[in-house]
């Protein structure tokens, strides 16, 4: 497979961090190219539109998740203790993707409500075949509440000691669910 141009890359990593830093409406083709240093121009040869730029992160959205279901699937602690543990923010590309194309679905976008709903039954899928349905969508929550509140607390710090510290008690009420 040949290897993708760096500058489409850039343009690419240009506009997952205006999605993520200004929001969708600060994301305009001018603006992804001036933050990833080419000429509008340059953009348009990788990217003909917005929509295809959008096509794109989806597409890194998709591959990011795949492996992440993947880890779950064979993680040695249980598909339920590695999703807990790998919701909390740690500026990794799926985390970055992630909010990224949260920013698209705040704005409606639909394509982007699908495969996120297609991702989050996938997920509860490999806690469902671990735990059962009810504690999955469980875990599910703990985990978003998680990454939602180290989003916002930021990482580091007091804040980021007691996440760990949180981390720990949820997979302890994990392991106390799974033997009731």
């Amino acid at each position: 497979m040949p290897r993708k141009p760096v500058a489409r890359d850039a343009v690419l990593d240009a506009f997952e961090a205006l999605l993520i830093d200004e929001g969708e409406r600060a994301a305009t083709l001018d603006a992804v190219a001036k933050r990833a240093g080419v000429s509008k121009g340059g953009l348009l040869y990788h990217f003909p539109n917005k929509e295809a730029m959008i096509g794109a992160l989806l597409e890194r959205l998709d591959r990011l998740a795949e492996a992440d279901i993947n880890a779950m699937k064979s993680a040695p602690e249980g598909a339920a203790v590695y999703f807990v543990k790998s919701s909390l923010w740690d500026d990794t590309p799926m985390d970055r993707v992630f909010v990224a194309a949260t920013r698209l679905a705040e704005v409606a976008h639909e394509e982007t409500r699908r495969r996120f709903a297609g991702i989050q039954q996938q997920w509860l899928d490999v806690l469902a075949e671990e735990i059962g349905p009810d504690l999955a969508k469980a875990v599910r929550y703990m985990g978003d509440g998680l990454y939602f509140n180290a989003m916002l607390e930021g990482s580091h710090g007091e804040a980021a000691a007691h996440r760990e510290a949180d981390v720990e008690a949820l997979i302890s009420a994990v392991e106390i669910l799974r033997k009731g």
